[in-house]
């Protein structure tokens, strides 16, 4: 089971990850010093617990993820409407568009989706 419940800074790092992949570990700790201005032993710390949660895995020093970033966000959704709305997408969908009206071409798109998902 992977854990979605990543922290700014987790996110940042996981995104940095995605954007790499796959990256040897040393190479991840030399970036994360540039974007995030982090020391190596942070690097390898916040990359142990993400890779607990099961959204990375680091094998003979190559980092790569377990999950892709498109599977990652869509379980973090899935999650938010679980939480907010009692796992009722219509419920999600009616609070989104009561404050945001969507434009044509997003209706159609979403009929599409939802056409493909009756499959």
């Amino acid at each position: 089971m992977v854990d979605t419940n990543l922290g700014v800074v987790e996110a940042r790092f996981a995104d940095l990850i995605w954007e790499h992949e796959p990256i040897p570990s040393r190479k991840l700790a030399e970036l994360c010093a540039e974007e995030l201005n982090w020391k190596r032993p942070t690097t390898y710390n916040v990359l142990r617990k993400l890779c607990e949660k099961g959204i990375f895995r680091n094998q003979d020093g190559i980092v790569s993820s377990a999950v892709s970033r498109q599977e990652f966000y869509g379980m973090q959704g899935e999650q938010f409407v679980k939480d907010a709305f009692e796992g009722s997408l219509p419920a999600f969908v009616a609070a989104f568009t009561a404050r945001k009206k969507l434009s044509e071409a997003e209706i159609r798109e979403l009929l599409d989706i939802i056409n493909r998902g009756r499959d």
